[in-house]
């Protein structure tokens, strides 16, 4: 997704090795932080039974406020003026619906169902809404590449929910329409607030967004009327999916977009998968099949085929 604030710095077509280098770098950090954020979230879901809903309600509203809080420092205009601007609040409520309430709540609940490795690899199946999208707009049909790449992302789909036995749902049925509908939201927020983002930057779109969604779950989750008993080694996750998986991964990852474009960050944030499902089996003990590999693998090809 590509910025174009006034107050910080905006893309260009003329990147010098030091911008390719950089970029690339803070990808794949961001990648990396937030594949290991889903393994994280399993974790707190897991020991702690926290719930999907709490988890999106508290991370998302904390990191909104830091946003916020980068913003007004870093760019007080936009944020006075994005807040002032009445016309683009539909704009930013229906962003926040789709965009980040619902991407936060689809992607918890896919990982709370299947494991962090099979909900970060069923998220990299959005680039086919995405597809779907411009094909319906541009009035064509997918060409021999992206054919490919359909196919791929169907076959390998079908591997990981029925591990090769098309008698059998291996994949619970929850846990792939969870998947999907994170990977349809996590399409649409590459598309839905390319207009707001353009005038006001990440950021403040980032910190409205993200307050917003936190905000609106308040009211419904009531997290001070059931919270979940951390030790120190809870609240130290805690702080990471808020500090390093939410605002850090997205921060870094939209700094890195700004500097390589949003196609070569695209290619380089199939890292996120690969560190989710290394740090699930690694320290949540989670195993998979050859036959999940084979899946995943088949939706990491798609993802360089479709473009």
């Amino acid at each position: 997704m590509s910025e174009k604030s006034r107050g910080g710095r905006a893309p260009t077509f003329e990147r010098t090795p030091k911008d390719l280098l950089v970029g690339a770098a803070l990808v794949l950090v961001g990648g990396v932080m937030w594949g290991c954020n889903a393994t994280v979230s399993k974790e707190l879901m897991g020991s702690y039974h926290v719930d999907p809903m709490w988890l999106a309600c508290v991370r998302g509203l904390l990191a909104g406020i830091l946003y916020l809080a980068v913003a007004a420092v870093r760019t007080p205009q936009l944020l006075t003026g994005a807040l002032h601007e009445r016309r683009d609040w539909p704009r930013f409520l229906a962003c926040t619906l789709v965009c980040v309430l619902l991407v936060q709540v689809a992607y918890l609940s896919t990982i709370d169902w299947t494991n962090a490795g099979t909900a970060t690899v069923l998220q990299a199946l959005n680039l086919l809404f995405v597809l779907a999208f411009m094909c319906i707009r541009g009035r064509r049909w997918p060409d021999l590449r992206e054919g490919i790449g359909v196919a791929l992302a169907f076959v390998g789909t079908t591997l990981i929910a029925t591990g090769g036995d098309l008698s059998t749902l291996k994949l619970p049925a929850m846990g792939l329409i969870w998947g999907l509908l994170n990977a349809a939201a996590t399409a649409a927020m590459g598309i839905m607030p390319v207009r707001i983002i353009a005038r006001w930057g990440n950021m403040v779109v980032n910190g409205v967004t993200f307050t917003l969604s936190g905000t609106i779950l308040l009211f419904v989750v009531r997290p001070w009327a059931h919270m979940p008993s951390f030790d120190a080694f809870g609240l130290l996750l805690m702080a990471y999916t808020v500090l390093f998986g939410t605002f850090g991964a997205f921060g870094l990852y939209l700094a890195g977009v700004m500097r390589i474009g949003a196609m070569r960050a695209t290619m380089l944030g199939t890292v996120e998968p690969v560190a989710a499902t290394v740090s699930s089996a690694l320290f949540l003990g989670a195993i998979f099949t050859p036959t999940d590999l084979v899946g995943f693998v088949m939706i990491l090809v798609m993802v360089f085929l479709v473009r």
